[in-house]
């Protein structure tokens, strides 16, 4: 049964009167900028609306409903406990611009979490004002850029970028003024060394790796690589996505990294997806702290201040208002305070463990594994080439497919160089019984693809809203409400079940 739209809940006169404003407020705008109409608005209760949403909340798949074993994402359980000490009154109720000597408390965790980076890193120092992964990155680079411009190395504006890597990291590359060089990935699922010291020279200015890769797979030859890019004079940059497999395990800074950012959102306990909020905190070594971004926090010996300008003139300057996202970050600390040094370790143990038994079972099920021979990190690749092509079964009907069975698809068709991929990654999270209901339903697709492929290409069939056009989503988009007439374009679409 399909949801009704709020609108069509109204009936004219009815609203939710205690919400109204007690008495008129005037208004500066100018007459022109007024309207003339009353904006097209659904009348209806309080109650309608709670209930509307509250219905439409019970539809969608979440981290705290379903296993969501979405490839680099880290869609993992995050503690509620870490949520509920981040908005303590002290925390929630300090202004952006209170004054240094009311902001002790909030400016010591904050220095206390930028040490526990350092430490789970082997980093120098980290700035956490950047908001987002791809700000971390966009910082990480514009360091690079900034510490060969200072040492009058103006000539190096390459970045070499592996052909399984996250496509932000090409599109910061550029966003810096950078050129891109793409180095290819070899049948094992390492790098090609021949290439890398092929494309390395003057120009180079870095490489920006994630070790373990997209591939799920840990970079072994990381230690020469390092050694070939710094003989050219470039530098190395990690990509913080994929922490989570190595956290107490390895530093980064030990396998010869430069500058890295960390996603606190994915590693340390904020929720992932819907497109935020996040922090992309930004580590450095010693010959890169003078370009970190401002403001970080520095202890005097007798308290906190916010690192600036006059103390950072090298800096590549403020990425974001104030000092990031303060909810993430206070989130982050309280996470790690309460797992510890052990904790870290268990993160990846447990991380690293799901991923290599969720594999393996996969693979006694029938599926392809994108390279066999190699152990999982954190997460894996699994490829349906020759499902697709025995059966005409894709991968992205098999993902569609799984919303039938109470689980949400991993990420589908990235890394881009394996074909009809699913990247999985169970995080360490998830308990057995999980994984083997995950391993179950996807053997049960799979024999449904060798004989009823027809019903998997109308996949999803028991969810509220079936299979959309999707090209047509993007290029017809229309959620307009034209109470005269039927609806049209995508709600329609997607009252219909079209």
């Amino acid at each position: 049964m399909s949801e009704p739209l709020i609108f069509e809940r109204g009936q004219p006169g009815r609203a939710a009167r205690a919400q109204h404003p007690s008495q008129e407020h005037s208004c500066d705008l100018p007459e022109a900028a007024l309207r003339r109409e009353a904006p097209l608005l659904p009348e209806v209760s309080e109650l309608d609306v709670v209930r509307h949403y509250t219905r439409l909340s019970q539809r969608n798949f979440s981290i705290d409903t379903h296993f969501y074993p979405l490839g680099s994402c880290t869609m993992k359980y995050n503690p509620r406990g870490c949520n509920s000490l981040a908005m303590l009154p002290g925390f929630l109720g300090r202004h952006p611009l209170a004054p240094v000597g009311a902001s002790q408390g909030y400016m010591a965790c904050l220095f206390e979490l930028q040490h526990a980076l350092q430490t789970v890193t082997g980093m120098s120092a980290f700035s956490l004002t950047p908001m987002a992964g791809a700000q971390g990155e966009l910082a990480g680079v514009a360091m690079i850029r900034a510490y060969h411009v200072e040492r009058g190395d103006t000539d190096r504006t390459e970045i070499l970028v592996p052909d399984a890597a996250h496509g932000t990291n090409p599109a910061t590359a550029t966003m810096c003024g950078c050129t891109v060089k793409e180095l290819a990935t070899r049948v094992d699922g390492d790098l090609d060394l021949d290439e890398l010291r092929a494309l390395c020279g003057p120009k180079t200015a870095g490489i920006m790796l994630t070790n373990p890769s997209t591939l799920g797979l840990f970079e072994r030859q990381i230690q020469a690589i390092s050694e070939i890019v710094h003989a050219a004079g470039g530098l190395l940059y990690y990509d913080g996505a994929n922490l989570n497999a190595i956290l107490g395990k390895a530093l980064p800074a030990e396998m010869g990294f430069d500058v890295m950012h960390i996603n606190l959102h994915k590693t340390f306990a904020t929720p992932h997806g819907g497109g935020g909020p996040g922090s992309g905190a930004v580590g450095v070594v010693d010959k890169l702290k003078p370009f970190l971004p401002i403001p970080y926090v520095i202890s005097t010996g007798e308290g906190y201040r916010w690192a600036g300008a006059e103390d950072c003139p090298k800096s590549i300057g403020r990425l974001s208002a104030f000092m990031g996202n303060a909810g993430v970050l206070l989130r982050a600390y309280v996470y790690i305070r309460m797992i510890g040094r052990q904790g870290m370790s268990r993160i990846a143990d447990h991380a690293v463990l799901n991923a290599n038994y969720l594999m393996t079972r996969l693979k006694q099920a029938g599926f392809d594994i994108a390279y066999p021979q190699r152990r999982a990190s954190h997460e894996f690749v699994v490829t349906l080439k020759h499902v697709a092509k025995s059966t005409g079964v894709t991968a992205m009907d098999i993902a569609k497919a799984l919303l039938d069975k109470g689980f949400h698809a991993p990420t589908t068709y990235f890394p881009l160089l394996v074909p009809e991929c699913l990247l999985i990654e169970p995080t360490e999270t998830e308990g057995k019984q999980t994984l083997d209901q995950f391993v179950a339903a996807m053997a049960e697709l799979l024999e449904q693809a060798k004989h009823q492929p027809a019903q998997l290409k109308e996949a999803p069939l028991r969810m509220s809203v079936r299979r959309l056009d999707d090209v047509r989503a993007a290029r017809q988009l229309d959620v307009r409400y034209i109470p005269s007439g039927p609806q049209h374009g995508v709600e329609q679409s997607l009252r219909s079940g079209d």
